[in-house]
């Protein structure tokens, strides 16, 4: 059999399951799921877990929702060779992606039940999730809000930008005075992202630097 009929075969198996534990939405479906992405994704066992195990197997639990829906809305949108609008801009400030994707998916509240039999507390996982440092200001803002508003209208739409490994400065005050920080939002890892190396190219920059001194004398 090929292997693209394998593939398929496999995926109208999971069709014909919907409510499968990785992408059912009850609060037993995200109980087990939990557990599952705990032991497995994370190598934690709830007596060691941190908080960002935590954090990390309820991520994957919910993009485990997420992609179910994806996969199959992409494979109907080629099937009937729909046109996407593709989105590029330098930024995207999204927001924390936890709270939305629950609420997104309809089970925020069979989340929160389903921490509660385990002793945890949905409100401390949301306060450990990173922001996404990718962008600065309005412009990251604004694009965000232009595919939320294409999603909601159900057009079709990708947003292209810029992977930043560090985002907007944090910033401190000590002594009185304003100190700026690297926004290390990446330093916990990142749950919500899938790498693709081999779709990844190399841009390269040329030019060079010439140092100089202004008329004070400062290099």
């Amino acid at each position: 059999m090929p292997q693209s009929t394998q593939l398929n075969a496999v995926l109208s198996v999971h069709e014909a399951n919907p409510d499968s534990t990785r992408t059912g939405l009850s609060v037993e479906d995200i109980r087990r799921d939990f557990a599952e992405n705990l032991f497995f994704a994370q190598g934690r066992h709830p007596a060691t877990a941190t908080r960002n195990d935590l954090y990390m197997a309820l991520a994957y639990t919910v993009r485990d929702r997420l992609l179910d829906r994806g996969v199959h809305c992409i494979e109907a949108y080629q099937h009937h060779n729909v046109k996407f609008v593709a989105y590029l801009s330098a930024e995207f400030l999204i927001g924390p992606r936890l709270g939305t994707n629950l609420h997104s998916l309809g089970i925020y509240e069979a989340t929160r039940e389903a921490l509660k039999t385990f002793g945890i507390a949905l409100e401390d996982l949301l306060d450990h999730e990173e922001e996404p440092g990718l962008g600065s200001g309005g412009l990251g803002r604004l694009a965000a809000c232009y595919l939320e508003s294409l999603a909601s209208l159900q057009v079709p739409a990708i947003g292209y930008g810029i992977r930043y490994e560090f985002g907007i400065f944090d910033q401190l005050i000590r002594d009185g005075w304003q100190v700026e920080t690297s926004d290390k939002w990446l330093r916990l890892g990142n749950p919500w992202e899938i790498a693709r190396p081999e779709r990844s190219y190399d841009v390269p920059f040329g030019g060079r630097t010439e140092p100089y001194w202004d008329e004070q004398g400062r290099y």
